[in-house]
This record gives C-alpha cells, sequence and structure tokens, in this order.
C-alpha cells in the first residue's frame, strides 16, 4: 500500500547513509535485512536460497542487500558489512521498562494480539484458515527481541575482530509456530483471552517462513535461550505496565 515510503526511506535512506559513512571513514555497518527476501519456501531457509521477493518490503530489503555487495566490493580491504536477516522479532524487555508501541495501524500479528488483549479492539483477525500449514494458519520464525539484540552485539564483535568481509546471517530459532499456536500459547501463559475470527488471506502472505540458524549458530557463537513462551510473557508484561505506551 506503501511503496514510496518503504523504497524512500529503506534504500534511499541506507544510500545517503553510506555515503555519509563512506565521507568520515567510518565502513563498519549491520544492516537489518529480513526473511521476506526469500519470498515462498516452505523448507528452512539458509542463506544460499534464492532471492525472490514477493512484496514491496522484501524488494526494498533485497535492494539494500544488492547495493552493500556493491559497496562491499568497491573497496574490499575496508568494508565490513552484515546483513541480518530477521524473522519475526516479538516479546519485549524483561524488566518491562523497553517494548514496542506501534505508532501507525498494525500489520504484525503480535502488537494486534496484546491491543486484542487490552481490549482496544474486540477481536483479532487471523487472514487465511486454508495455508498448506499443519493447522491452517501461516508458520513463522518468532524470535525474542533481547536475542536479536544479543545476536547484533555478537556480529558487531565478529566483524570487529576479523578481516574485512560482507556476511549474511539469518537471526530466527529454526523453530516455526503458526498464528493459532501463537494464540494459544499467549492465552495460556498470561491467563487471558484473545477472540479471534478468520478472514480472508492478505496480499503478499506466504505460509511459511522458517530459520536455518546454522551459519549463526557457528560462526557468531550466539544462540536465542527465550522460548515462545518467554516471548509472550514479556510482551504482555510491557503492555500491562506501560498501557498507553510511551506517552505518559
Amino acid at each position: 500500500k506503501s511503496p514510496f515510503k518503504y523504497w524512500d526511506n529503506n534504500v534511499l535512506g541506507t544510500l545517503n547513509l553510506l555515503k555519509v559513512m563512506d565521507i568520515f571513514n567510518c565502513r563498519t555497518i549491520v544492516f537489518s535485512s529480513s526473511a521476506t527476501i526469500y519470498g515462498n519456501n516452505s523448507k528452512p531457509l539458509k542463506e544460499d536460497f534464492e532471492i525472490k521477493p514477493i512484496n514491496p518490503y522484501g524488494h526494498t530489503k533485497a535492494s539494500v542487500e544488492y547495493l552493500l555487495e556493491s559497496v562491499f566490493k568497491s573497496d574490499e580491504n575496508r568494508w565490513r558489512i552484515a546483513n541480518l536477516r530477521y524473522f519475526n522479532p516479538i516479546g519485549a524487555h524483561k524488566s518491562g521498562l523497553i517494548g514496542e508501541d506501534p505508532l501507525r495501524n498494525l500489520s504484525n500479528l503480535f502488537p494486534y494480539i496484546c491491543l486484542v488483549a487490552k481490549g482496544k479492539f474486540e477481536i483479532l483477525n487471523v487472514f487465511g484458515k486454508d495455508w498448506p500449514t499443519f493447522d491452517g494458519t501461516c508458520v513463522r520464525d518468532y524470535i525474542h527481541v533481547v536475542d536479536l539484540a544479543n545476536a547484533h552485539v555478537k556480529t558487531l564483535d565478529y566483524l570487529f575482530d576479523n578481516e574485512p568481509e560482507i556476511i549474511k546471517i539469518n537471526i530466527g530459532t529454526g523453530i516455526g509456530t503458526s498464528v493459532l499456536e501463537l494464540i494459544h500459547t499467549f492465552q495460556e501463559v498470561n491467563k487471558c483471552k484473545i477472540p479471534y475470527r478468520f478472514c480472508d488471506r492478505r496480499i503478499g502472505d506466504v505460509p511459511t517462513l522458517v530459520a536455518d540458524n546454522s551459519r549463526a549458530l557457528n560462526l557468531l557463537k550466539w544462540e536465542p535461550y527465550r522460548t515462545i513462551k518467554d516471548m509472550c510473557l514479556d510482551g504482555w508484561n510491557w503492555n500491562t505496565l506501560n498501557p498507553d505506551g510511551y506517552k505518559e
């Protein structure tokens, strides 16, 4: 719906950043890429799989990866670049002090679940119940946002400790969770009810996105420790402690 915003922010914004970095001899960067660049593939996704996004968001992320590849090849002795291909970060810091406060209309599942649990929305829309998955709903690889943050630290350590290179790494748990499983887990651990209804599929969705995270485990010596239950508990804790987000 908003291709101009995505292309301007993700691609033009990155291009301008890289220009300024080059001027000031700052040539180490960790890019927040995305699993959406892989497109539709039911197998655990490896970094050498075909790049074939099916929506504008994925196209912009893939384009930035191509841009970074070009920048690296222009001066291979000085650039240190990591493309971290996020899967689905959710949750919040365990303290409840830092969490997700979406400012615009929601398209991501977890914040939507939290708003329904808080009573801000009456019902959760589940987009499709006839996907080729074990329960008919989309399967995603959810990762705790703190595990994701730790992956950034490990990645920077790796880049600083090694010779200049460009690396591409999946950041996920390697475990698939369906929409219905996420809803039921959230209800179970937080002792609340999430009313939901099935709607038509969304254009641009794919049935399954799960990481093969073996490169991250081996190269970065990183590991995701937090479970889907931890994600639901910590995410809801942030919401209950901050019912109006950061406004207060």
